[in-house]
């Protein structure tokens, strides 16, 4: 038998859970067909990997991003793929590009997830070809994809196209009958295209862009009960997910978001929601998560909480962070585009009175600390303040206020002004509970989104650290096939994808990892050039010691932390389409020439 590649003694996991174990893996064809204690023969293999003392597990899946935009400009997606993200996500949060033209994209996707508007507009109306579902899949097809793709439909996209964006934005517009039934057949016809589901968005502080709907919230927030029911039904009926973000204000919302996938009398609605996070600002709401979950699925339901595996730490240039927009004084903020008008606003007393009100009130679900004692500045002109919070820097001067400091700042220096703070996920202990409660799945990286102010697309590493850690400590609380199996196998299943699993017969999708690096560089902050964002530079992960290797359908796509020649040029990855089998791509002739 010859290979196309052998991966030499590494630790492999299958992604279920298993036991794993030192072993040989031969790949041809894109496929593992050979799994072995013992050597395989390397006659005529054009490429083997030693990966003794690493591990070989089966690429990562990231089940939520906004790489709808990028993915059509930059169809490799390396900063996922460099750290073992072999399958992506597109469409969460209500978000897609299928049926919306490049101006209404820019309206939905620019402030929301904090891309540059003009720039969402260009990418969608240089690359929208396709009038359908079937045809967007041919479409990234087409594309040079890097990792595997499987998208939701996004209901905000879907309510904009049949409506348009300001009926669909306005409380007392209801779909007509026949606007109803259409996006009940685009929602059909996205089901019949292989879609995972549908993403929908019930959070009032994810704010639209442009100057027609500026401010408003999302279209699919404006849903009502009849809208979401009729379309919640045929996702009962195949048996796909609903990805939603409930209005945490609004305690009805939540419960009904919470209890929507039970049966009862009909089919359970796989539910997926945002989100588990251990927030600051209400340190016992995470006690509830887990027991609901568990009781909303040992009442037949099929529900988890999207949870983000490490510290939720957030960046912000001056006052531009979306967490803002929701309370009063921030979201006027960031509702005003022009620099003098917004800065005018900032000086005046009335103004600052109120931030200072929305600020000490201490009333309501929020997800913002709102601590200024607990923002520290990373980036600044004037040195002095640089390591400092805005509180530290108000006592400093004067006695102000930790507002009045912050808005100094801003106005002082405006986006020059780096900062950071951890909103969530800040307790290791509650940490370890979530990352083994059976209700939580492994997810809400955000890759492709908030550019300048988050980077987790090593969260699963990060993940890994954490469990490799605390075994090394004496004190586990999961073991490394568990933790391997919630980043792959466990997610490829419950959203019904071919991927997430290293046996024989399996696509080979997988990375090599060395153990011995996951440690504290896999927290380093980091930025990078985004050539298709006119060469913004946005933060990243690097921990290129730590990858070995990636493989996607067989394919080297990174060795060492560099991109194979093939990245961007060739597609290594495909559509998954749910509930389908998904063979690697064919190999070409010449591919295997250029392996060394």
């Amino acid at each position: 038998m010859t290979y196309d590649t052998i991966i030499r003694n590494g630790r492999w996991f299958d992604g279920t859970g298993n036991a794993s174990a030192v072993r040989n893996i031969g790949i041809r064809n894109g496929h593992v067909v050979a799994i072995a204690a013992d050597e395989l023969d390397a006659t005529d293999c054009p490429q083997v990997i030693d990966a003794t003392g690493n591990w070989v597990l089966p690429g990562m899946l990231d089940i939520h991003t906004h790489y709808d935009v990028e993915v059509l400009n930059g169809p490799a997606l390396t900063e996922s793929l460099r750290h073992g993200v072999t399958t992506v996500m597109l469409g969460s949060c209500s978000l897609s590009t299928i049926h919306v033209d490049g101006t209404q994209a820019g309206d939905l996707f620019g402030r929301v997830e904090a891309i540059p508007r003009e720039h969402v507009i260009a990418a969608v109306d240089d690359h929208r070809t396709w009038r359908s579902c079937d045809e967007y899949v041919e479409a990234l097809e087409a594309l040079p994809l890097g990792p595997n793709v499987s998208a939701f439909i996004g209901h905000s996209d879907m309510r904009t196209a049949v409506m348009g964006l300001d009926r669909a934005t306005r409380k007392d517009v209801r779909p007509t009958r026949a606007e109803q039934a259409e996006m009940e057949r685009m929602l059909t016809e996205a089901l019949k295209a292989g879609f995972v589901g549908m993403s929908s968005m019930q959070l009032l502080f994810d704010k639209l862009d442009g100057d027609v709907c500026r401010s408003r919230t999302l279209p699919s927030t404006y849903a009502g009960a009849r809208e979401q029911r009729r379309l919640k039904s045929l996702l009962r009926k195949a048996g796909r997910v609903l990805q939603s973000g409930p209005d945490i204000a609004d305690p009805l919302n939540l419960g009904s978001q919470i209890a929507q996938s039970l049966g009862v009398f009909r089919n359970p609605l796989k539910t997926s929601l945002l989100s588990a996070a251990d927030v600051k600002s209400n340190p016992y709401a995470i006690l509830m998560m887990g027991p609901v979950a568990r009781l909303v699925n040992r009442l037949g339901g099929n529900f988890r909480w999207q949870h983000l595996p490490v510290p939720f730490e957030v960046y912000a240039d001056g006052i531009d962070l979306v967490i803002f927009e929701e309370f009063g004084a921030g979201a006027a903020a960031l509702h005003l585009r022009d620099e003098v008008e917004r800065n005018a606003m900032m000086r005046d007393e009335a103004y600052r009175r109120r931030f200072r009100k929305d600020y000490e009130s201490r009333f309501g679900v929020r997800v913002w600390h709102r601590d200024f004692f607990d923002a520290h500045i990373v980036g600044c002109p004037d040195r002095e303040v640089i390591g400092k919070s805005f509180g530290q820097v108000g006592q400093e001067r004067g006695g102000l206020h930790p507002v009045d400091a912050f808005l100094d700042l801003v106005l002082e220096h405006g986006t020059a002004l780096r900062w950071r703070t951890t909103i969530s996920n800040h307790r290791p202990e509650v940490l370890k509970k979530l990352a083994r409660d059976p209700g939580v799945q492994m997810g809400f990286s955000d890759a492709g989104a908030h550019l300048r102010n988050m980077a987790f697309y090593n969260m699963g590493l990060r993940l890994l650290r954490h469990v490799r850690e605390a075994e090394t400590a004496g004190t586990p609380f999961m073991t490394t096939e568990q933790a391997v199996h919630r980043l792959t196998g466990e997610l490829a299943d419950w959203y019904r994808l071919d991927a997430g699993h290293l046996r024989i017969g399996d696509r080979a999708d997988l990375v090599i990892v060395d153990p011995t690096r996951l440690d504290e560089r896999l927290d380093e902050y980091a930025e990078n050039r985004v050539d298709q964002y006119g060469g913004l530079s946005r933060m990243v992960n690097r921990n290129d010691e730590t990858v070995k290797a990636v493989l996607v359908g067989g394919r080297t796509v990174f060795r060492n932390g560099e991109a194979a020649d093939l990245v961007g040029r060739r597609r290594t990855g495909r559509f998954l389409r749910a509930a389908h089998k998904s063979p690697a791509i064919p190999l070409q002739k010449d591919e295997l020439t250029s392996v060394s």
